[in-house]
Order: C-alpha cells, then sequence, then structure tokens
C-alpha cells in the first residue's frame, strides 16, 4: 500500500482532473441506481396481474404504490415535468398502466445516455492522469538513472535497466491509467447498490453481507500470491532483456564463434523460465472466477428460493424484491470485476516495488545542495593524498599530481594499474575515498556538475555515436550551434572531406553507434565534436588504440590539433605523444612509482624504461 500512496502522489499535480472523474463516477452511480428504482413500478405495473398484491389478511401491500411510476418520475425529474414539458405524456399516464411502461422506456433511455456521457468523461480524465502520471514516473526513473556513476552501472546490467524503464513501468501504466477509472467507477456503484439494497430489505442485506467475506477472501488470498509470482517473472523478463541486448550489440561475436544457436538455446531457457512463473500467475487469475461465481451462484438460489417462497405468501412486494436482486446483480458484477482488478494491480505493485527500488538507489556522486559554478580554469591542477577503493577492492593510494595549466601529461601503467580510474575522478565520474582533488586550490566536489564537466572534454577508445545526424552528433545536445561552426570543428578534425561524401553530407543519419562509418571516421567525428565543445581540459583514453597505422594517422593529426593549447590527460598513447608529454607519470598497484619527462625517466632505468622496451619500441605498442 505505501508504494501505491507514493504512486499516486505522482498525481497530485492534476488533482483537478480527478476531482471531475470522481464527480462524474458519482453521478453515473446514481443513474445505475435511479435504473435499479425504476423495476418496481415496471414489474408492478407491467408486469404484475391488474390486482395490486395483498398480504395474507388481505390488505394490500403496504409498499405496493412506493413505486407508482407516475410519482416516482415526478420525483426523479422534477415535480410537475410532465405536466410542464409534455402533455402527451398526461395523456399517456392517464390511459392507466398500458402507457406506464413507455415512461419506463423513455426513462430508461434517458438514463443510460446520461450515464454514457458521465462514465466517458470519467473514464477519459483518469486515463489521460495515469498516462502523464507514466510519463512523469518514466522520466524520473530515466533522469535518476543517467544521474548514477559509472559504478552503478558496473553493478547493474543494461538488459535489467531497460526492463525498469520498459516492461516494469508499462505494467504500472494497466493500473494508474486504465484500472483506476474502473475502480471509481465500481466503487461508486457498490456503494450506491449497498445503499439501494438496505433501503429495501436491510435485514436480508445484513445477512448478504456474512457471505462477503466468502468472496473477498479467495480475491485477498491470491492476490499476495499472484504479487509474488509477478515479481519473479520480471525479475526473469529482465535476464532475458539483457540475454537480448548483449546478442543483438554483439551479433559478431556470436556469428564469429559459431554461437547462433547456442544463443538460441540460451534465450529459450530464459523465456521458460518466464513463462513458468507467467503460468504459476495465470493458474491463481483462473481459479478467481469460477470460485467468485460458485459462491454467488449459492447466495442467488438462496435468495430466490427465500424470495419466491415470500412473493408466494403475499409476505414480500415482487417488484420491490426484483429491484433487490437486480442491485445485488449489479454490486456482485461489480465485485467480481474488481477482484480482477486487483489482479492487475497486485502484477502492478510488484512492478512497482521494482521501480521505486531502482529510483531509490543510492547516487555515488552528488552535488552540494548551493554548490557554487566552477569558474574557468586557469592555473593548476592537483591531486592531493588521493586514494580510491571500489567496494573492498583498493584501486588507487597516495596519489599527488600537479598539472599547470597548458601542461601535457601521460599516464602510463600496466593493466589495471588505475589508470583510467585516474582521470575519471576529474570530472567526478567518481568521488575520491580519501584526499581531494582541485582545480585552482577549489575542491571539485564542492562545485556544480555541470561548471565542472563543463570544462572538461573526453575522447576514449570507446566511440559512441548517437543514431542521429552527423551534426547533431558534433553539436551533441546544442541545437543553437550554426552549421558553419559544426563545419569548422569537422575540418580541425579532418572528418570535412568524408562527411561530403555521406549521402546527405551533415544531414546523413549514422545509424546505431555510428557504424555507417569506419572506426578511424567515428573517431574523428568525436574529435571535432570535443573541439567544439572547446573545454579547456581533455581526458583522451587509448584514443588511438583501435585503430589501423592510416586511420591512426589521420586522427593522430586531429588530436593534435585539438590538444593544442589545452591541458591535456593522455592515457598510454602512441609513442610520439608519450615522447612529447611534458609530465610522464607511471602507475604501479595503483600509487605513481615515476614520473618526469621522457629522457630524465629513461635514465632511470626503471619502470617506465623497462615499458619503453617492452611495450613502445619501434613505435608500433599500445598500452592500456
Amino acid at each position: 500500500m505505501q508504494d501505491f500512496l507514493r504512486l499516486l502522489r505522482y498525481a497530485s499535480p492534476y488533482l483537478g482532473k480527478l476531482l471531475v472523474a470522481l464527480v462524474c463516477a458519482a453521478l453515473a452511480s446514481l443513474m445505475i441506481l435511479a435504473l435499479a428504482s425504476l423495476v418496481p413500478p415496471l414489474v408492478n405495473d407491467v408486469l404484475a396481474s391488474a390486482q395490486p398484491h395483498t398480504l395474507q389478511d388481505g390488505r394490500a401491500h403496504p409498499v405496493s404504490d412506493k413505486f407508482n411510476v407516475l410519482d416516482y418520475s415526478n420525483k426523479l425529474l422534477g415535480e410537475g415535468w410532465i405536466a410542464r414539458y409534455s402533455s402527451l405524456g398526461q395523456k399517456l399516464v392517464a390511459k392507466g398502466r398500458s402507457t406506464t411502461f413507455l415512461t419506463i422506456a423513455a426513462l430508461v433511455l434517458i438514463l443510460y445516455l446520461v450515464k454514457g456521457i458521465l462514465t466517458y468523461f470519467s473514464t477519459y480524465y483518469v486515463r489521460a492522469v495515469g498516462l502523464q502520471v507514466i510519463l512523469d514516473l518514466r522520466r524520473h526513473l530515466y533522469d535518476r538513472i543517467q544521474r548514477q556513476s559509472p559504478a552503478f552501472f558496473s553493478s547493474h546490467p543494461t538488459g535489467l535497466l531497460i526492463s525498469r524503464l520498459t516492461s516494469d513501468i508499462a505494467r504500472m501504466q494497466r493500473t494508474v491509467s486504465g484500472d483506476l477509472a474502473d475502480v471509481f467507477r465500481l466503487s461508486f456503484i457498490i456503494v450506491g447498490q449497498v445503499l439501494w439494497v438496505f433501503y429495501l430489505y436491510p435485514r436480508l442485506s445484513a445477512v448478504c453481507l456474512v457471505i462477503l467475506p466468502l468472496v473477498l477472501y479467495p480475491i485477498v488470498r491470491f492476490g499476495k500470491r499472484l504479487k509474488i509470482t509477478s515479481r519473479t517473472s520480471q525479475e526473469k523478463m529482465a535476464d532475458v532483456t539483457n540475454i537480448l541486448k548483449e546478442t543483438i550489440t554483439g551479433n559478431r561475436i556470436v556469428k564469429g564463434f559459431g554461437m547462433e544457436e547456442y544463443e538460441v538455446h540460451r534465450f529459450t531457457d530464459a523465456l521458460k523460465k518466464v513463462q513458468r512463473q507467467e503460468l504459476r500467475g495465470a493458474r491463481l487469475v483462473s481459479l478467481s472466477p469460477p470460485i467468485m461465481e460458485m459462491v454467488g451462484a449459492l447466495a442467488a438460489a438462496l435468495l430466490i428460493g427465500y424470495g419466491g417462497y415470500q412473493i408466494s405468501r403475499g409476505a414480500v412486494n415482487a417488484g420491490e424484491f426484483s429491484s433487490f436482486l437486480f442491485s445485488l446483480a449489479w454490486l456482485y458484477a461489480s465485485v467480481k470485476n474488481l477482484a480482477k482488478i486487483n489482479n492487475d494491480f497486485q502484477q502492478s505493485m510488484a512492478a512497482t516495488r521494482r521501480v521505486f527500488e531502482m529510483m531509490d538507489a543510492d547516487v555515488d556522486v552528488k552535488e552540494k545542495p548551493g554548490a557554487p559554478l566552477l569558474p574557468p580554469f586557469r592555473e593548476i591542477i592537483e591531486f592531493k593524498d588521493v586514494a580510491f577503493r571500489y567496494n573492498v577492492t583498493r584501486v588507487l593510494e597516495g596519489v599527488n599530481l600537479t598539472v599547470r595549466c597548458g601542461q601535457i601529461v601521460a599516464i602510463v601503467g600496466g593493466s589495471g594499474a588505475g589508470k583510467t580510474t585516474l582521470v575519471n575522478l576529474l570530472p567526478r565520474f567518481y568521488d575520491v575515498t580519501e584526499g581531494v582533488v582541485t582545480i585552482d586550490g577549489r575542491d571539485i566536489r564542492g562545485v556544480t556538475l555541470v561548471s565542472l564537466r563543463a570544462q572538461i572534454a573526453l575522447v576514449t577508445q570507446e566511440i559512441l555515436l548517437f543514431d542521429d545526424t552527423v551534426r547533431n552528433n558534433i553539436a551533441y545536445g546544442r541545437q543553437d550551434v550554426p552549421l558553419t561552426e559544426v563545419e569548422a570543428a569537422a575540418r580541425t578534425a579532418f572528418a570535412h572531406d568524408f562527411i561530403l561524401r555521406l549521402p546527405l553530407a551533415y544531414d546523413t543519419r549514422l545509424g546505431e553507434a555510428g557504424h555507417l562509418l569506419s572506426v578511424g571516421e567515428r573517431q574523428r567525428i568525436s574529435i571535432a565534436r570535443a573541439l567544439l565543445k572547446n573545454s579547456p581540459i581533455l581526458i583522451l583514453d587509448e584514443a588511438t588504440s583501435a585503430l589501423d597505422t592510416e586511420s591512426e594517422a589521420m586522427v593522430q593529426k586531429a588530436l593534435n590539433n585539438l590538444m593544442r593549447g589545452r591541458t591535456v590527460f593522455v592515457i598510454a598513447h602512441r609513442l610520439s605523444t608519450v615522447r612529447n608529454a611534458d609530465l610522464i607519470m607511471v602507475l604501479e598497484g595503483g600509487r605513481i612509482v615515476e614520473q618526469g619527462n621522457h629522457e630524465a625517466l629513461l635514465e632511470r632505468r626503471g619502470a617506465y624504461a623497462r615499458l619503453y622496451e617492452l611495450q613502445f619500441r619501434e613505435g608500433t605498442g599500445t598500452h592500456g
């Protein structure tokens, strides 16, 4: 229930529409109540014999005139309505019982018309609010995920995140945009019909309430089990989504190893696990209606037998008892529909719990309230006694580094030495466990993330382009940038010529991950994007390690243009970049073991010299 109340809070901005829906639902239930009240005059005045029902002592039944159709019509539609609005109506009523059915028929038509209009507005406004709630919820969850650190994405598979945003919220949508409208409508119907049956036969209605727990017990019992089953099913569906994502994005590996059949079997096994949970849920959903029907049939049989006996004795008015049965039928149908909605609700609540768990996941990198903007970088970047641990694993320890504005710093070391982690601390992809990172003396944890990251450009080995135009990929997120500036950045990145050869030049869509381009071309697009950002600090993380010799030469020229006039952190770049760096630092086991320029480090014959001999000999090696 706590999750449901939290979900309803998303509807609070739209309370006006919900109130309109509630009022319309309440008025629609009154129309059904009015229909129920038409049953006595229909039975007594149209279907019954000409003689009124009498009690055993010969007296007329005291309630047989309660539903005289003329009196009832005047009460329902306003005193004297026939006289004021219909002379034909006066003539019809004057003819007696033979014309009563015409009046009732007209009232039924009017009531159903009004009920239909009210139901439309009630349902529409609830669904409209529900769809807006789902939009807000999905946007909020996506925003929360986007603000998580890389550590979060390392521990949450992509397929699981996609499943939360798609299938889980889709299940919630069925409740907030569909079932909620039915709950409003059915709740008012139930209240109205309960009041009506108690008005007709209070004692008999009280007896009927004894049966109600028999109807509600299986609903509650099955609902709890269904919630558990649905949660397990959704977890298994997340596994299916993850397999789907991995095998589609990695289809070249699948084909290269001839694993198509293996992946089909793996996918099928995951689907079967989902199916087993769905079948358990199907059994629970399928059991509920027949159990309710048996309870309802038992109650109906007893009531019909009792009513028939009392009518034959003349102790009960046939019209009133027919109206009583009519209302009980509406009441039973409404409760039965609520039971079906409860099944959907329990499945939705299982999805809601999973979504809110994702929303409540801690954000590792947080911005301090009221944090100021970081002024433009001018002088120095410092790492002071920096340590970083991922869970319990030590990645960096005791790192001290000073980088002055305009310097090129190369970071080298063995695999797992902590090179990428070190540079990821600068834009706060992670926060230091100990120590501090400062820019011009300001702790980067004390400024806004936007102002910090605006001053840092990043080019990595993993090139990410979007399924969008070349222009929009270069001017990523900046629709106001004129094409001339985009072209200037592309020229500086040596990308302009091959872009012009594309079918629509800068308006060509690049497809998923930019696969329409070669690796070298994609990298030059990413360099053009970094150039257009024009940030004073640049991080190059293995930017050329995946390129062939020809592509590397062209990309290196583009990188040289990008590096000009900037403070650059280069991770294990090619030989020429490493040799020309102002400062080279060697990481081993998360610690800086050496730092200096190329010549000085070679003279020491230490860790850098060994790396140089092993991995940079003849300028052919790459190092990560």
